[in-house]
């Protein structure tokens, strides 16, 4: 059967921090046309969708261009957003998750992550992370740090610090410097990759069988504990790949951060930190 991926982008308009973040205007656009146009330069996915309930957002998108899936206001989370669009959509096979709040999201990364999802030996669900080097982040509930195995699989999520180093006390040089001692030789990555200080990024990819098995799972005990829905995956024995990026994810929750954003793109301009956004290998 041959790979269909399909990016998908869901947008909420009743955001609790931010209401209508999706159209709130970066550099003249909404924030989800950027979202949009950096996932269109993906070559890797067959299809772009918009997934919203809300027909302010809907009107917005089809006026730029988008496919837009109108779905129900009563999902509890954007995963299960997705997986009602995955049912309509009967010859896709895989599916790419973007956060509608990340206008900076890189094209390669995205095709990095589909490339992951329908190689031979693929896993039936990826992520990504990038090194972080930084100790507020380590120490921030908000920013959810992730630890893997040796092929490069998730271990384990989690807000707290992970992973902790009772040998040594964690200060700003010493958070660099032992993250590339120790990582390089734990992961294999090239030194300016090789970290087991990892900060996860909010996107994924699904196998279709998995992604509509997933949001049948209930709610599992570490999952609500942490308030990260990857969880569920781990704690029913599904393998998560974990694809290692050099660029920081740049997301928008609040008013505040969408000044942050906009100065960013100013700064970086519409093209994608990396170069080509042509398919590569995972």
């Amino acid at each position: 059967m041959r790979a269909e991926v399909v990016g998908i982008i869901p947008a909420r308009y009743a955001s609790t921090r931010f209401p209508g973040k999706p159209l709130h205007l970066l550099g003249g656009k909404p924030l989800v046309q950027h979202v949009w146009e950096r996932c269109r330069r993906a070559r890797a996915l067959h299809r772009v969708i918009v997934a919203t309930d809300d027909r302010r957002i809907a009107r917005v998108a089809e006026g730029f261009g988008a496919e837009v899936a109108l779905t129900s206001p009563d999902h509890p989370s954007g995963t299960d957003r997705l997986a009602e669009v995955a049912r309509r959509l009967r010859t896709a096979t895989h599916f790419v998750n973007v956060q509608g709040d990340e206008p900076l999201v890189d094209p390669g990364l995205v095709n990095r992550i589909a490339a992951a999802l329908v190689r031979r030996d693929a896993r039936p669900m990826v992520t990504a992370a990038n090194p972080s080097r930084s100790v507020a982040e380590y120490l921030n509930p908000n920013v959810v740090k992730v630890v893997l195995d040796r092929a490069g699989d998730a271990l384990y999520f989690s807000r707290a610090p992970i992973p902790l180093d009772r040998e040594r006390a964690v200060a700003p040089p010493l958070l660099e410097s032992h993250a590339l001692a120790v990582g390089e030789t734990a992961y294999g990555h090239p030194p300016e990759l090789a970290s087991p200080f990892l900060r996860h990024h909010g996107i994924y990819g699904y196998a279709r069988e998995l992604l509509l098995q997933f949001v049948r799972w209930k709610p599992t005990p570490l999952e609500q504990l942490e308030k990260l829905e990857q969880l569920r995956a781990l704690e029913h024995g599904i393998r998560i790949r974990v694809l290692i990026t050099p660029h920081a994810s740049v997301g928008v929750d609040t008013p505040e951060d969408a000044d942050a954003a906009e100065r960013a793109l100013a700064c970086t301009g519409p093209s994608s930190p990396l170069k080509s956004a042509r398919p590569t290998r995972p």
